[in-house]
Order: C-alpha cells, then structure tokens, then sequence
C-alpha cells in the first residue's frame, strides 16, 4: 500500500520533477541512468510516496541541470510567485535522512537566491560537482554554531560571522557538516545562477 506524502512543499516536488523529466522527454529509465538514483526512487519520489534526502535532490537536480536550489526554488514558484518572500510563507523542507532544514528566503526565481540552512549536531550532508556546474557565484555565511565544508580534498572551517565564497570554476564533490555533538549550526547561502 502506497502512502502519499502529508506535506505541501513535497508534493510540489514531486510534481517539479516529474515536469522536469518530462520537459527534457526522458523516461524514468534515463533520468536513472543519468542520475544514479534507482528507478524505484525516482517513481516513489514523483508519486510523493517517498520524501527525497538532499544527497538525492543533488543528484537528480544535476541530471536536469539545475542546481538543488534552483529545482526546489521552482517548486515553490509552482505554489504562486511574489517580489516579497513573507516570513509567515517562506518554505521549510526537511531532508528526512539528516534532519536538514532548508528554507528559502527570497521570492522563488531571486537572483541572488538566499536560503537559511539548519544543519543538526553531528550531520553531514554531500552534494555532488554536478550540484554546482549551473552557478556563477556561492557564498555560505555561517550564524550560529561551526561548520565544515569539503569541496574536493579542500577542508574549510567556519565559525560565526564567516563567509566563504566557492571557487567554482572548477566544481568539486562538496559535504556540510556540523562537527558539534550538541549545537545545531545555522548559516545562509547566496547563490547566483549563470
């Protein structure tokens, strides 16, 4: 028995990216192969029967082209589009393997896009290159807490008040994670799309 997913930001996920797939005219087969992610997955995630993790956003999202922003920010768009992003409507989606909190702050289709991250004690979360071939400007700005980033062989600590900006010329294999076995880490990223 299948069960659809209670959460309107996920629904809206899962009807992007069966609209993105189909917009490129892939089957679920294709977008398998050029994606990594299982066949099972990707018809589980676009029936909203099973909510994606951001390892698996990544993926897909780079199959399209997209960053995970980007595919997530026009989901959103997909609910209306505004030049105020109310706080009172601002989404939050959850990645359900790490507990991830993503927000996003601008109006969908913002350029830069802002989005406020809370990463739990102990998380990581991976992104691949593909994630980031599609931008031409990342900033991580961490608030509260500390935060590790690995692009490639490349480690970065942050602390609060840190700013640092990806070199993206030459796009790497890239993990957040909260090194903290109690404080949850909170930070911004600005993103600008090519």
């Amino acid at each position: 028995m299948s069960t659809i997913i209670d959460d309107p930001l996920a629904t809206l996920l899962a009807q992007r990216i069966r609209r993105e797939r189909e917009a490129r005219g892939w089957s679920i087969a294709v977008l398998a192969e050029t994606s990594g992610v299982s066949r099972a997955m990707i018809s589980k995630v676009e029936r909203a029967e099973a909510s994606p993790t951001a390892a698996l956003l990544g993926r897909l999202s780079g199959a399209f082209g997209l960053t995970m922003s980007m595919l997530l920010a026009r989901a959103e768009a997909d609910a209306g589009t505004s030049r105020v992003a109310r706080a009172s409507a601002q989404q939050a989606w959850r990645d359900p393997e790490t507990g991830y909190v993503r927000r996003a702050l601008s109006p969908p289709g913002a350029d830069p896009e802002l989005v406020e991250v809370e990463l739990p004690p102990g998380a990581r979360v991976p992104y691949p290159a593909s994630s980031y071939l599609f931008l031409r400007g990342q900033c991580v700005w961490l608030l509260v807490g500390q935060l590790l980033i690995r692009e490639g062989a490349e480690e970065t600590e942050l602390s609060p008040g840190d700013v640092l900006a990806y070199d993206l010329s030459n796009p790497r294999d890239c993990e957040f994670w909260n090194p903290s076995p109690s404080q949850a880490c909170r930070y911004i990223v600005a993103l600008s799309r090519r």
